[in-house]
């Protein structure tokens, strides 16, 4: 690591790997760059503590029934640390005045850092009321699941006596779990859907859905109160309308990517996604910047984004052991056909990261039954490359896997690679 004077009184530095965000992905490429020896790896975090969302889950299902979000997080910390990583908190990116140089500010004071290799780790944000357009007053009793978990489990702060929770897929049950943790009784669950979108239930979750009265096809429409949150009015897909008394009000899902970096940094965003667009490398199309992570796919389990931070690690390794040599041709986009919504990584490269265990992962805007006879078929200038039955089903709120065996017939010099359904189920009567 060097240091200068930097413009507008920063000091400026030097590092070989600089890491923005320090949740699962950001963390886990850390210490495998690490331990890899590719010289200085720095971490930034803009939160007084490292570990991203996972810090204030303490439900069990991070790797195992019976870890738990915190604990998960205080291992990915311990690895990056332990492997020789600086991980620093308080840390805020303020502007990006070149390619793989960033501004930043914290308690160091001003500061211009360089990288040989840039990776954007920024992760992703519910989105709230305001966002959702939901009418009404502005009461206080209102939160998304992040800031219900962060004022339970970090500040043990009163939350209230009765709750209405907007959601009903996996996310929305860990808000059940919070709520049920703070004694706060669950009045209604709500969801604009037919049915909720979860994947199997553990026996906990279970007990809580059957527990809290679930209103499918219903929308608040008017949030009630003043100073203080007093009720909801729900709307019914039958145009009818219900007036239900609540203090707490805890809005679920929707979650979105955090790219304002990758805006800065000039980086193609995928318009499906709305996060970066990547290689199965991560690679961005800036030469040297990388993205991995819940930034490119709202949102994804902390395990399948600690599993991107892994094989990013492994794409900025080559990169720094052949730095110099022109950056690999982007070669084609991967696109989806409707019900499918979006493929990530969405573009292919000729680099060696895209092998037969490369990890695609793609999201359906419908949901399918377990048994829908439905087929995912891959294809390229009218060529097939791949077909392969649906195993299980699909729901509107999880990917499914598909893996690359089809690569090695792809052409890299092609037009686009397409995914399309086929063998659909019709529509339910």
């Amino acid at each position: 690591m060097s240091e200068a004077s930097g413009a507008e009184g920063r000091r400026a530095r030097t590092v070989d790997v600089l890491v923005v965000g320090a949740g699962p992905a950001g963390l886990t490429a850390a210490a495998h760059l690490a331990v890899a020896g590719c010289g200085t790896v720095e971490v930034l975090e803009r939160e007084p503590h490292a570990g991203g969302a996972p810090r204030h889950c303490h439900h069990g299902g991070f790797g195992t029934p019976w870890t738990t979000g915190p604990r998960y997080a205080a291992r990915r910390l311990h690895a990056a640390t332990d492997a020789g990583a600086a991980v620093r908190t308080s840390v805020t990116v303020t502007g990006l005045p070149a390619p793989r140089t960033v501004d930043v500010t914290g308690p160091d004071g001003l500061e211009r850092i360089t990288a040989r290799a840039l990776v954007l780790a920024t992760g992703a944000r519910e989105r709230p009321r305001a966002a959702r357009l939901v009418p009404g007053t502005r009461p206080a009793g209102i939160y998304t699941t992040g800031e219900l978990q962060q004022a339970v489990h970090l500040y043990g702060q009163h939350i209230g006596r009765r709750a209405v929770v907007v959601g009903a897929e996996p996310v929305a049950y860990a808000a059940l779990d919070t709520l049920r943790r703070a004694g706060v009784t669950v009045v209604a669950q709500l969801t604009d859907l037919d049915r909720p979108q979860v994947p199997p239930l553990r026996a906990a979750d279970a007990r809580l859905r059957h527990a809290v009265p679930l209103l499918t096809r219903t929308t608040v429409a008017e949030v009630l109160g003043r100073g203080r949150l007093t009720g909801v009015r729900l709307l019914h897909a039958d145009g009818r309308t219900v007036q239900l008394p609540c203090d707490t009000l805890v809005f679920t899902g929707d979650f979105v990517p955090e790219p304002e970096l990758a805006r800065a940094a000039g980086l193609c965003l995928d318009r499906a996604t709305r996060g970066p667009l990547v290689d199965p490398g991560f690679r961005t199309d800036v030469p040297g910047v990388f993205a991995v992570g819940n930034v490119l796919h709202a949102v994804e389990t902390a395990t399948t984004a600690a599993a991107e931070g892994r094989t990013a690690a492994a794409a900025v390794r080559r990169l720094l052991a052949h730095e110099g040599e022109p950056p690999a041709d982007p070669g084609p986009r991967l696109l989806v056909a409707p019900p499918l919504r979006w493929i990530t990584p969405g573009r292919l490269s000729h680099a060696k990261d895209a092998t037969a265990a490369t990890r695609f992962l793609v999201r359906s805007s419908v949901p399918l039954p377990v048994r829908s006879g439905a087929a995912l078929t891959v294809t390229q200038d009218g060529r097939t490359l791949h077909t392969e039955l649906l195993k299980g089903p699909l729901r509107t709120g999880n990917s499914f896997a598909l893996y690359g065996h089809w690569l090695t017939v792809a052409e890299p010099e092609g037009g686009p690679v397409r995914l399309a359904l086929e063998g659909l189920p019709g529509p339910r009567r």
